[in-house]
């Protein structure tokens, strides 16, 4: 539970948009384009619905006319290439005339319970034009220059879960198709990355009429969604804990009932095989500019070339628990590539663990005001030893602090000795107050929680996190989130590999981009109209 660790994991089957698919195909989810309304600029809306059984959801996109001086990727961005929404069934035209009002504004517009997400996009634009002039001339783009760039559109925001009208996670927790994490988010994406390929043959056979062709499907299937995040997305994993506990307990899980198996079969050695090949090609093709994250590059290439000379020289008992004992010696980002790649091989002992990855984070909410004081002073010592070892006196220890930005309401990391705002704290120095929980609970008379509380209310977070911690093993990223050192990047990387993400491209130590569905199928190659 280290951010370094933590920073290197590899997307894997129980990734959710992996998980999202295989229940596509499984449960026969339905799929149709049932509106396409585009002028020569590629200005329009279109309309993507699928039909899962119990419910339809449909992709609302508008494209717009964005000159490149206007396209950016930052979050105080106010125009976009295209915006979209995720509507609850399928949309009548009075639905879709609102929605036009108010998508293209996203924050400043407002969208209403029936929509499940809100989203936006820009062009990569060098491979977008590439594509548009390749197809509308009759030829294909260069492959090479596809699968590197690996998107036509980054997403730059998928909101959810109640923002800005949207309806509430409440509102669709119950239904079978969106109970797994993020599913809405990811169907959104998924569903915009069949627009993008869309939008390039619209506008190629404007330009190139009858003599246009259409992208190859091979090459469509190399087109996933580009996707840049910043710090935005950082706090997630410190703010629900039992969900981070599910994530990694499911992925440990997985790895734990890999490793036990007592002997390898032919065809599980060439699955093994078989993903180790397809990481190995997904190295040779991640590409980033980031200092950090070429010296990450270099050593995983050589640990995957490592690794696939060792699958010839297991041992004929527990192989794959003796693959990832001599995996120790490879760097992370190899040793998490190789569980990756081990639970992708093992789809029939790991995919029942998807279904535990959600969490009723209401249950692990109430604090147990009976709980004697020795107690929760021993689950400090044993969960928090690292936090409380570290020196809060020095201002390395405290350099950072995390805030709420006032124009867009999106958490943002300030530093302290240089920056006003340290007043605006928000309580996500989790090891800090462990430790100032610590101080307190030694100065303290015998007695229950409920009455140290009672003196000390300033540390109900840090008591809550504490007993959480105790059920949820998880639960704790076990290291100091406002040191000087500290890269908020980490945090990013180890939620994004549980969406689905791959080739984290880092931008700087605070937002990297990444490419989503990237050699998955669309919608048409598994689901019928």
């Amino acid at each position: 539970m280290h951010l370094a660790r933590l920073g290197s994991f590899h997307r894997s089957r129980l990734s959710f948009l992996d998980t999202m698919l295989r229940e596509a195909a499984r449960d026969g989810w339905r799929f149709a384009r049932t509106l396409w309304e585009f002028d020569a600029r590629g200005v329009g809306r279109a309309v993507y619905t699928v039909d899962t059984g119990p419910h339809c959801y449909s992709l609302v996109a508008f494209g717009h006319d964005l000159p490149d001086e206007e396209r950016s990727d930052r979050v105080i961005a106010t125009r976009w290439d295209a915006t979209f929404a995720l509507f609850d069934g399928v949309p009548e035209p009075a639905d879709l005339d609102r929605l036009e009002a108010n998508v293209p504004l996203q924050e400043a517009g407002r969208v209403s319970p029936r929509e499940l997400t809100l989203a936006r996009a820009n062009r990569s634009v060098r491979l977008f034009e590439h594509v548009v002039a390749a197809l509308a001339a009759g030829e294909q783009p260069d492959a090479e220059q596809v699968t590197a760039t690996g998107y036509l559109m980054r997403t730059t925001a998928v909101y959810g879960s109640g923002k800005f009208g949207a309806a509430d996670r409440a509102t669709i927790a119950g239904r079978p198709e969106l109970t797994g994490p993020f599913r809405a988010e990811m169907l959104t994406v998924w569903l915009i990355r069949l627009f993008t390929v869309d939008i390039v043959e619209w506008l190629a056979k404007v330009r190139g009429g009858a003599d246009a062709a259409r992208l190859d499907r091979d090459l469509a299937r190399s087109v996933g969604v580009g996707n840049s995040t910043g710090l935005g997305m950082a706090p997630f994993l410190v703010r629900h804990p039992v969900l981070l506990n599910n994530w990694i307990a499911a992925r440990e899980e997985a790895l734990a009932r890999v490793r036990a198996r007592p002997a390898a079969t032919q065809e599980s050695h060439a699955d093994v095989a078989a993903a180790l090949a397809r990481a190995r090609e997904n190295a040779a093709e991640w590409r980033s500019g980031h200092p950090l994250q070429l010296e990450k590059l270099a050593a995983l290439r050589a640990d995957l070339e490592m690794l696939a000379t060792w699958l010839d020289d297991l041992p004929e008992t527990y192989p794959y628990d003796a693959l990832f004992r001599r995996a120790a010696r490879l760097s992370l980002e190899g040793q998490e590539a190789l569980a990756s790649a081990l639970i992708d091989a093992h789809g029939e002992l790991v995919d029942d663990l998807a279904a535990t990855m959600g969490a009723d984070e209401d249950a692990a909410f109430a604090i147990d005001g009976a709980m004697p004081l020795a107690r929760l002073g021993d689950i400090l010592a044993e969960h928090y030893a690292e936090a409380l070892a570290v020196d809060y006196g020095r201002p390395e220890s405290v350099a950072r602090f995390w805030y709420t930005s006032e124009e867009k309401l999106e958490p943002r990391l300030g530093e302290r000795a240089l920056e006003p705002g340290g007043e605006l704290e928000e309580p996500l120095a989790v090891g800090r107050d462990a430790a100032d929980l610590a101080a307190d609970l030694a100065r303290a008379p015998e007695g229950t929680v409920a009455g140290f509380l009672a003196r000390h209310p300033e540390h109900r977070h840090a008591v809550r996190r504490a007993q959480t911690v105790a059920r949820y093993p998880y639960a704790e990223i076990r290291d100091n989130l406002i040191d000087a050192g500290m890269l908020p990047i980490d945090l990013l990387r180890c939620k994004l590999s549980f969406f689905g993400a791959d080739r984290f491209d880092p931008r700087s130590d605070r937002w990297v981009r990444v490419s989503l569905f990237q050699g998955k199928p669309h919608p048409q190659d598994i689901l019928t109209a």
